[in-house]
Formats: C-alpha cells, structure tokens, sequence
C-alpha cells in the first residue's frame, strides 16, 4: 500500500462533497481523506497501483486542482 499525497485547492465539506463521487470512482483508490486543517489543505490516497495522475484528472474533473507533494 502507498500513500499519495496533493496539495489542493479543496475548502470545505461542500468542497469534499463535489469530489467524492469522481475520487470513489478511480478504480484502485482503497481510501481517501483531505486535511482541512492544513493550510495546503493535503488530499491522502491509499492505493496499490493509482497514478499521481489519475488523482489529479478526477480531481480535475470535479473543478479542483491537486499537485503532488
């Protein structure tokens, strides 16, 4: 299991809310959760074998960027 780590622009639950179903949908991501404590407001994946890139493309799709940190 490896973790990814981005850094987005993600602000609040209704922000979690609007990504939810394009991050649930990348088959392979085990587990998923924004820090929104964290001035750079830190999205962790969980997976086995999801790119960094597929990360960003759903969040991407959902209006958010995330860079890899």
């Amino acid at each position: 299991m490896k973790t990814l780590k981005f850094k987005t622009n993600i602000k609040c639950d209704g922000c979690i809310a609007k990504v939810t179903p394009h991050l649930n949908a990348v088959q392979g991501i085990d587990h998923w959760k924004v820090d929104l404590t964290s001035p750079d407001k830190v999205l962790e994946v969980e997976t086995e074998n999801v790119k960094a890139e597929e990360v960003s493309e759903a969040l991407g799709k959902a209006g958010y960027k995330g860079e890899t940190i």
